[in-house]
């Protein structure tokens, strides 16, 4: 089976047009080789997918013969994706949360409270 329809097939992806273009990007990697959406993917394979700012990596158990229902992913593929790639999401999340656009004008009273806060704290 390709790679982008087998991601798109095990729900990486929502649909095969969009795991085509980040195998043409290069977010993809199969045994440690960035591969174009064509390339051929069979069982014992390891996969290594850069998605939303988070290194995914698992290892393909079974090729499905159609796009597989979310509870059975799990059949197709065992995760192995390190917990830490999950928290510096979470950390980055939190970091965003806070985060001024440029553009957006001057401070308001609550961003300058805080501020101060933060530079008294920091002394």
């Amino acid at each position: 089976m390709r790679i982008d329809k087998y991601l798109w097939c095990v729900r990486y992806y929502k649909t095969r047009s969009l795991a085509t273009t980040a195998c043409k990007k290069g977010h993809v990697r199969v045994n440690n080789d960035v591969v174009k959406p064509s390339r051929e993917v069979y069982p014992q394979d390891n996969i290594e997918i850069r998605k939303n700012q988070i290194n995914y990596t698992f290892t393909i158990n079974a090729i499905p013969t159609s796009r597989v229902a979310a509870k059975l992913v799990t059949i197709y593929r065992t995760d192995t994706t390190p917990k830490e790639a999950f928290e510096a999401q979470e950390l980055l999340h939190y970091a965003k949360t806070y985060y001024r656009k440029k553009g957006i004008g001057r401070p308001t009273k609550k961003d300058r409270r805080d501020i101060d806060d933060f530079t008294l704290e920091n002394e």
